[in-house]
C-alpha cells in the first residue's frame, strides 16, 4: 500500500492511500500497529506532508561503493554514522532553503531510500531485521559541503541539518509491495537534467545488515528514519563542481516509491 500523510481542506492532519497521488482515499487506524485499513471515503488533500514524523533520523555515509570511489574514501569496515535534526524534515514540494544566517554557497542534492521503522526492536539480528520495518520513502540528504566538510570541525551534522535539509516523500510504501529493498533504481534530476542513477544493491551495507547495526545495544523506536547513502553523481564530486541555486528544481525519483520534488530557494531574511 501507499501510504500519504496529508493536511486536508479542514486543516486536519490525515492518513490516506493513492495508487495515482491525485485521488485519495482516507485511511484509519494507526501507522506503527499494522492497522490501516481504508474507510471509503475521499479527500481533497490543500497539502502532501513527509509521510512520517520521525522520532529519530539516522543517517549512513559513504554507503555506495561508486560514491566511494568518487569521492576517493576507503571503503568502510563498518557503516558510517551521522544524524539529523528533525527540525530539518521537509515535505514534497516544500522549499529548500539555502542558509545565508550561517552562509553556504555548496549545497548539494543526494538522492536516497528511506527506511521507516515500524516496531520498538534492539539487538535486531540481520535475518530478522525487515520484521521491524513500516515502510520506505524517498529522501534527499541536502548537504552544504562548505559545512561539512571545512568548518564543520570534523563531523559531518552541522551541514547536514539545517532546516529543510532533509526531504521526505512523497509517501510510505509498505514491504508487501517492496519485498526486497536493495533492487531498487534511484536517481537524481536537477533542472531536468540526470545528475545520479543507479541501484540500491551498489550499496556496501544492505539495508537488513544496517538495521542489525543500528540497533546494537541501542533500541529504536517506532518513526525512527533511517537514511541508507547516496549513490555516484553528487555535485561535490562533478569537475566542474555543481551545487545548487535559489530558482532550481530538484527530484528524487525512487522506483515503486514515486518522485519526491521540491524547489531551491534562499533562506528568508530575519527567518
Amino acid at each position: 500500500m501507499k501510504i500519504y500523510r496529508i493536511r486536508d481542506t479542514q486543516n486536519q492532519i490525515r492518513f490516506a492511500t493513492s495508487d495515482n497521488g491525485r485521488d485519495f482515499l482516507a485511511l484509519s487506524g494507526n501507522l506503527f500497529t499494522g492497522n490501516l485499513r481504508p474507510t471509503g471515503e475521499r479527500l481533497t488533500p490543500a497539502a502532501i506532508l513527509a509521510p512520517v514524523e520521525p522520532t529519530t533520523l539516522y543517517c549512513i555515509g559513504l554507503n555506495y561503493r561508486a560514491h566511494a570511489i568518487e569521492t576517493k574514501a576507503t571503503i568502510p569496515e563498518h557503516p558510517v554514522l551521522f544524524m539529523k535534526a528533525t527540525t530539518a524534515v521537509q515535505n514534497p514540494g516544500g522549499p529548500v532553503e539555502i542558509p545565508r544566517s550561517l552562509r553556504s554557497d555548496r549545497v548539494d542534492y543526494e538522492c536516497e531510500l528511506a527506511v521507516i521503522i515500524g516496531r520498538t526492536c534492539k539487538n535486531v539480528p540481520r535475518e530478522n531485521a525487515l520484521q521491524y520495518v513500516a515502510g520506505y520513502t524517498a529522501a534527499n540528504d541536502i548537504s552544504a559541503r562548505d559545512w561539512q566538510i571545512k568548518w564543520g570541525g570534523s563531523q559531518w551534522c552541522r551541514g547536514k541539518t539545517f532546516d529543510t535539509f532533509c526531504p521526505l516523500g512523497p509517501c510510505l510504501v509498505t514491504p508487501d509491495e517492496i519485498t526486497n529493498p536493495n533492487d531498487l533504481a534511484l536517481s537524481t534530476r536537477l533542472n531536468g537534467q540526470l545528475m545520479q542513477s543507479s541501484r540500491t544493491n551498489d550499496m556496501i551495507f544492505d539495508v537488513p545488515t544496517l538495521i542489525a547495526f543500528l540497533s546494537g545495544s541501542t533500541t529504536l523506536r517506532p518513526g525512527t528514519v533511517i537514511l541508507t547513502g547516496t549513490p555516484s553523481g553528487v555535485g561535490m564530486s562533478r569537475n566542474p563542481k555543481l551545487y545548487m541555486q535559489p530558482g532550481d528544481k530538484v527530484e528524487v525519483e525512487i522506483e515503486k516509491i514515486g518522485i519526491l520534488a521540491n524547489p531551491i530557494v534562499e533562506e528568508p531574511a530575519g527567518a
